[in-house]
């Protein structure tokens, strides 16, 4: 790429089952929280799982959304606005000395809305077309997010959302990465987000078989790598960086977190909702971040897992990581922080690239909580149930989407 221009991170910001703000969230990875409760937005008695990782105590006002606001907006938008603001906050950006149309916005979702579909449907069938919400589909298409936060700050940028199920979040980064690697714009923010729980997103998984029916204990639920588990517990929540070029950051004089190194994504081109039993995609896609990197396998220092707490996902991601780094992955840390926060889904990549972040900032690696009976096929260091205090220069982060979409992200140190 000619005159490939490096990008850092300057700003971050979550809202999580664990946490609403960056210092809740970190406290809640350190300290192994987990998020899952028994369901409480509808009764789930009829369904067969029954827990879920919400998001509690969430007020849009608080991130300037008016409740006029709120009531057209579905969560998933609500969420990444939030986001949005807290991220730049974080990044001490002044809007109004930048030039807006160097500032884009690229945030994924994997479903974005179902409630407000389900809700219209209701309508409908009560009381006919007549009677369907002017804002159903702008409430409901899963690029208002980006759009959004966009016409909030008069940001003019490139603007975009990438839908790829589970690595949707990954994908977003991944793409605002390059837009600033090859001069497109100076900043972007980018991330992902979801807000799925409903009755009809739920139903979906559970009739995929994909979900934990450790109803009765929800805390230990999910428990990515251990031979017990059974499923993933579903969760909302979303997680959007600042991006920049190392010459705007430097230029204003911005507090550099980490610094983006490379993006890899590929396609297993093998199931609709199953990974390749090689491990294959997985594999090619961390090793394609690597060498956008310009690092080797043995640079290494923790993988943040897709590690959803399926069968099938875990062993071959595990199989995958082995592939990729060879001797390596028997030394090098690997941990799910979907463990403690659940499966994010499309926001699953921004929460995870920002646990990764947050992990070189403060030379600590999250745990696997709940790891309590090692499986044989997966037996690499998962980082079993304590954070490990140790100094971290380059991480890697996994996601992994239904439709074999894999993609792996690269933070360094800042040098």
């Amino acid at each position: 790429m000619i005159n490939e221009h490096r990008v850092v991170i300057t700003g971050m910001g979550v809202i999580t089952p664990v946490g609403n703000s960056l210092d809740s969230f970190w406290k809640s990875m350190e300290n192994g929280i987990s998020g899952a409760d028994k369901l409480s937005c509808f009764d789930a008695r009829a369904f067969d799982s029954r827990i879920a990782c919400e998001i509690k105590n969430f007020e849009p006002g608080l991130y300037g959304i008016s409740p006029k606001e709120a009531r057209r907006m579905e969560k998933f938008v609500q969420f990444a606005m939030a986001c949005a603001k807290q991220s730049l906050d974080h990044s001490g950006l002044d809007l109004e000395k930048e030039d807006k149309e160097r500032i884009g916005v690229i945030v994924g979702s994997g479903i974005g809305s179902l409630g407000i579909i389900e809700e219209q449907h209701n309508i409908f069938l009560k009381g006919g077309p007549s009677r369907i919400s002017p804002f159903l589909i702008p409430m409901l298409i899963v690029n208002e997010a980006s759009g959004q936060i966009a016409i909030a700050y008069g940001l003019k940028g490139p603007n975009s959302c990438v839908t790829t199920a589970c690595a949707s979040g990954s994908h977003a980064i991944g793409d605002a990465f390059r837009v600033i690697q090859r001069g497109d714009a100076d900043v972007m923010l980018t991330g992902g987000t979801e807000s799925a729980i409903t009755y009809l997103g739920l139903g979906g998984f559970c009739a995929l078989k994909a979900l934990s029916t450790r109803n009765d204990e929800p805390k230990k639920a999910s428990r990515p790598f251990d031979a017990q588990r059974d499923g993933f517990v579903m969760a909302e929540g979303c997680g959007v960086v600042v991006l920049e070029s190392l010459e705007h950051a430097k230029k204003r004089g911005a507090n550099i977190i980490a610094e983006m190194v490379g993006f890899g994504m590929s396609c297993d081109a093998y199931h609709i909702t199953a990974p390749d039993p090689d491990g294959d995609g997985a594999s090619r896609s961390m090793l394609l971040a690597l060498k956008d990197a310009k690092a080797n396998p043995q640079d290494t220092d923790y993988i943040n897992a897709h590690g959803t707490s399926t069968k099938l996902n875990d062993k071959i991601e595990t199989l995958a990581i082995k592939k990729a780094l060879g001797g390596h992955a028997k030394k090098v840390m690997v941990s799910s922080t979907k463990s403690m926060t659940g499966h994010l889904l499309g926001a699953a990549g921004g929460v995870e690239f920002i646990a990764c972040c947050l992990a070189i900032k403060n030379s600590a690696v999250p745990p696997t909580i709940n790891y309590e009976f090692p499986d044989p096929e997966c037996d690499l260091d998962y980082v079993p149930n304590t954070c490990r205090k140790t100094e971290v220069d380059l991480c890697l982060s996994n996601s992994l989407g239904f439709g074999g979409h894999n993609a792996t992200l690269a933070v360094r140190r800042f040098k």
